[in-house]
């Protein structure tokens, strides 16, 4: 591969008013017709409009969730009784993890009977929810570095884009329409890692969070815009992921450029600047 050679200042701006502690809601399941969920610990499901109990669960035990009418009902012993809302959070009822959709997850779980459907939501912290998406959105056999300018662009991403599925009820979908997650079930420490030692940096241009998009591989060359449209922090520039296929939208980061990149002894932020144009870094303020 070729040797690139890049001159980088890396600039910080003052820490932005925002929590890396920031709750964020991601759609597990949305429109369902049922929803199996469980705790590890012994756990309990609270009505969301009055905060009180209407079950409580065993650890390590599943229940199964549907509409009934406008409420939820819960099925036990065979038959299904309504817990009298619309609207209930899985918590357990000390440290532990709940579960849907056959994986463990932090926070909680947020489900909504939605038009005689049933909605599940992760309602997690920030930080928790990357420990979530860098291993299946990077492979956690990669670079280190690389895997430090992926939980930066992740993070970034994620709060730049708060709000994108408000219509369903929640943040972020699960999936790569926005960033894949796989909860606490996918794991690692070396991810972990590179998570705490990124907490709560981002990229921005213009003293705004940037959509930092990434994608595996463009097979050449990246694009200055998305799907039509110009943005002023992306650039095309060699993407250094030669001999791999094209997957991808060939917007902003190629994860296998970065690795290759980090290979050549390239540290986070200078991957980072390479795929971005004119960004800076900022720290969330751990105070706001």
């Amino acid at each position: 591969m070729k040797k690139i050679i890049i001159l980088i200042a890396i600039l910080f701006l003052n820490v932005l008013a925002t929590n890396p502690s920031y709750a964020i809601k991601i759609g597990l399941l949305t429109q369902v017709e049922q929803a199996g969920v469980g705790t590890n610990v012994n756990g309990r499901l609270v009505d969301v409009n009055t905060n009180k109990t209407v079950c409580t669960t065993d650890a390590m035990k599943g229940y199964v969730l549907v509409p009934y009418r406008n409420e939820i009902a819960i099925k036990s012993g065979g038959k299904y009784y309504t817990l009298g809302t619309s609207s209930v959070v899985l918590k357990t009822d000390e440290d532990g993890f709940v579960s849907t959709k056959g994986k463990w997850y932090r926070g909680n779980l947020l489900v909504k009977n939605i038009n005689g459907k049933l909605t599940v939501i992760n309602d997690i912290d920030l930080e928790s929810y990357l420990r979530g998406v860098l291993p299946v959105e990077m492979s956690p056999s990669w670079e280190y570095e690389a895997l430090k300018a992926q939980a930066i662009a992740a993070r970034s991403f994620a709060l730049a884009n708060l709000g994108k599925q408000a219509k369903y009820g929640y943040d972020l979908k699960d999936t790569t329409v926005d960033q894949a997650y796989g909860g606490a079930s996918v794991e690692t420490d070396k991810t972990n890692r590179a998570i705490d030692d990124t907490l709560g940096l981002v990229l921005t241009y213009d003293m705004k969070i940037i959509s930092a998009y990434y994608f595996s591989s463009a097979g050449g060359m990246t694009s200055n815009s998305v799907w039509g449209t110009h943005l002023p922090y992306l650039r095309s520039v060699p993407s250094f992921d030669d001999g791999v296929k094209k997957n991808g939208h060939g917007v902003g980061m190629s994860q296998h450029g970065a690795n290759n990149l980090a290979k050549q002894g390239y540290n986070a932020y200078q991957i980072l600047q390479y795929f971005y144009q004119d960004i800076k870094f900022a720290k969330l303020n751990e105070e706001a």
